[in-house]
């Protein structure tokens, strides 16, 4: 095991800070689609809910590898098909779209729980005093929302984090992916698979803790 950190340590430290930046990316882009979607699902739009439940039906019943695959390998066969023979998906590219689309799912039935735990007499409130349904939303009913949200999103980074090693079989160089190749070159299955583990567990015990202590104060805050 010590050979293996000696010799691939830097490989390992490097995949695990792509990993997290796959995560990042892709959780700052399924914020936005989540708060798209979910705010289609709680206005009074039939049309826009019925828009924002298929889209969380549709790429929650999509498994996230069929979903990786799909926008690697479909898309840009797709395009080129009819006839931009140059068109191609990184696979950080692809990772993360594919993976905002799946956590953005997600975040959305996130942000519809934390805007309907608010208590609908806040919006009226707002709306009495003469704000618009837009402007009541934003600074009256989110911001309360979002303290109630905020666990929630961290527990969705974790998920997401670990999400990142279905991306392997793309070709992106995350930490699982890695592992694979670290494992065909030492023939060291159980060393290389331990050593990566434990890389992924520090980090999500970290984001665990830190999840739990923003409860926290997010409880004692009511």
């Amino acid at each position: 095991m010590g050979m293996i950190i000696q010799t691939y340590g830097t490989m390992l430290l490097r995949a695990l800070g792509q990993t997290l930046l796959l995560t990042l990316l892709s959780l700052l882009f399924a914020m936005v689609i989540g708060m798209i979607f979910g705010l289609m699902n709680v206005g009074h739009s039939r049309a826009l809910n019925m828009i924002g439940t298929v889209y969380v039906d549709a790429v929650r019943g999509v498994p996230l590898i069929v979903l990786a695959y799909f926008i690697y390998f479909g898309i840009p066969g797709a395009v080129q098909a009819i006839g931009f023979s140059n068109f191609r998906l990184s696979a950080l590219q692809a990772g993360t779209i594919a993976l905002s689309m799946n956590c953005g799912a997600y975040m959305a039935e996130i942000i519809r729980a934390g805007i309907q735990s608010v208590d609908r007499g806040q919006m009226e409130a707002g709306r009495s005093l003469g704000m618009s349904y837009g402007a009541s939303m934003w600074l009256i009913v989110i911001p309360q929302a979002v303290r109630t949200m905020i666990p929630s999103i961290i527990n969705q980074f974790i998920i997401t984090l670990k999400d990142t090693s279905i991306l392997s079989v793309i070709g992106f160089p995350e930490l699982t992916n890695v592992g694979k190749t670290i494992m065909g070159n030492t023939l060291k299955s159980l060393q290389t698979w331990a050593i990566v583990g434990v890389m992924y567990l520090v980090v999500i015990i970290t984001l665990s803790k830190i999840s739990k202590k923003i409860e926290r104060r997010v409880n004692r805050g009511r």
